[in-house]
């Protein structure tokens, strides 16, 4: 079943929830007028997730598929949304492009710097590399500079069935989830490096209001607080030093 929330203006959430994981998979549908879904889900979710977007706009008029970094939740079922949307076009960072994604998909990929900006319509995009932030040389996250919303995909990862959107602060179920991540053969989850705080800090120079999570519940309010916070929390947790 995928719980639908929409948690900004046009902007829809789906989730998954998986129990013997005890963790939400969410995913993002951007409703304008060249429609964007940010993280493709699993080739197992396909089907759910395809009915869910069909119940907001035709799937066949997506526009953008775009996601974080080159790993399964985040863009497994990249081709079978080609195939659906024949128009789409794949959005990645330009080394996740360069790396991965063009020899993966079915269709070439457009790799966005800073610089780059993609229009939906009402909505400007940007996409900022944040290397091994979460995961992987080719990670970045999408900024959406007219709601200022980030989506941030494993960044405040944390676990349960948990509500769509909150004002609450995500540093203690993230402190909480990572304690957890940190153990056994995940340990390397999440590097802390000599960047780390750096790249936080500028995400959090966007001042993003509305930061839309991959596991977890999004958040409302002042984001650029949490991400320099988010950074402390990283060190403690995986700093190898």
């Amino acid at each position: 079943m995928v719980n639908v929330a929409e948690i900004a203006p046009d902007l829809y959430r789906l989730s998954l929830f998986v129990p013997q994981l005890n963790m939400q998979f969410n995913h993002f549908l951007v409703k304008d007028e060249e429609p964007l879904l940010f993280h493709t889900g699993l080739k197992a979710m396909f089907p759910p997730l395809l009915e869910a977007v069909s119940k907001i706009i035709d799937p066949a008029s997506l526009k953008y598929i775009a996601w974080s970094h080159f790993e399964s939740d985040e863009c497994g079922a990249l081709n079978q949304w080609l195939e659906v949307a024949s128009n789409a076009e794949p959005v990645c960072t330009l080394v996740g492009k360069l790396v991965s994604v063009d020899d993966f998909s079915d269709r070439p990929a457009r790799g966005m710097l800073p610089d780059d900006v993609l229009s939906t319509g009402k909505y400007r995009y940007r996409f900022y590399p944040s290397p091994h932030i979460p995961h992987g040389w080719d990670a970045g996250v999408l900024f959406e500079e007219t709601t200022k919303t980030l989506f941030c995909s494993d960044l405040f990862h944390h676990f349960g069935d948990v509500a769509p959107l909150t004002t609450d602060s995500l540093i203690e179920p993230t402190t909480n989830g990572m304690q957890l991540l940190r153990q056994g053969p995940l340990a390397g989850y999440m590097p802390y490096t000599s960047q780390t705080e750096g790249v936080l800090r500028k995400l959090a120079d966007l001042k993003p209001e509305t930061l839309a999570v991959m596991h977890g519940a999004s958040f409302q309010g002042a984001g650029d607080q949490l991400l320099l916070d988010l950074a402390e929390v990283i060190r403690v947790n995986f700093d190898g030093e």
